[in-house]
């Protein structure tokens, strides 16, 4: 059967190697965007022309409830069901402590624990119904904080607890489970070069990884880990031996 997959956040970087790969293995790809509009549609283009009507996008701010509500009811008409949920979207930027704001937190904790709890449980007749599974993107600082960047930490922190309860609600039908990606993609924003040394000399396998890598994690979740759940795949090149 055919896997319809729910992808948040899935226009660009990791999202966007994520709905590629799922998609070269037969996968039809639904790919979530809040404003990459432009990037969604092309990666949709892209994969259609290999594989025609097999790849929708959907816009929604999935801070809104009734906006996540609503990309939830249409991923499922689209596709006639949900196989796979893909909570990968994420908001990122440092909040050092002291002078972290109400506002930070709430967009941060929004967008990497609130909406995929809630997308989960939009999805939840349909991935069981169907013996779907969840695949969540966490973060290799969940069990190490990340300073400068708590509220971040704490959001992805309790995405990898959720991880491990939904696993236990949604069972037996539902598989639950994450990766926790190390240094794949450098931040958007500005990181030095001296910088990116330092944190590359920390890691084993001394290089940076590919969203291919985390992309590759995440397909084996779905297509052949059908005996694991609530478990969190680290995929650092090494770099948590360090801490």
């Amino acid at each position: 059967m055919q896997k319809n997959v729910l992808i948040t956040g899935a226009a660009k970087r990791i999202g966007a190697a994520c709905a590629r790969r799922l998609h070269r293995e037969g996968c039809h790809v639904i790919v979530h965007y809040k404003a990459s509009e432009r990037e969604a549609l092309e990666l949709c283009d892209e994969l259609n022309r290999l594989r025609p009507a097999s790849a929708s996008a959907l816009q929604a701010d999935l801070l809104d409830k009734n906006q996540l509500e609503r990309l939830a009811k249409a991923a499922l008409e689209i596709g006639g069901g949900i196989d796979v949920l893909i909570n990968n979207a994420s908001a990122f930027y440092a909040t050092p402590f002291g002078e972290a704001s109400e506002a930070q937190w709430d967009e941060l904790l929004g967008s990497n624990l609130k909406a995929p709890f809630f997308l989960a449980q939009a999805l939840r007749d349909s991935l069981k119904a169907r013996q779907g599974c969840v695949v969540n993107i966490v973060d290799i600082h969940a069990e190490r904080g990340l300073p400068d960047f708590s509220v971040y930490s704490i959001a992805k922190a309790g995405l990898a607890a959720m991880t491990r309860v939904l696993a236990k609600e949604m069972g037996p039908e539902v598989r639950v489970n994450g990766v926790a990606p190390g240094a794949i993609i450098w931040p958007e924003h500005d990181l030095s070069d001296p910088h990116k040394q330092e944190i590359l000399q920390r890691v084993a396998l001394k290089r940076s990884g590919e969203p291919d890598d985390i992309a590759k994690a995440v397909s084996f979740l779905v297509r052949d880990a059908d005996y694991m759940t609530g478990q969190i795949l680290t995929v650092d090149g090494g770099r948590t031996l360090f801490y």
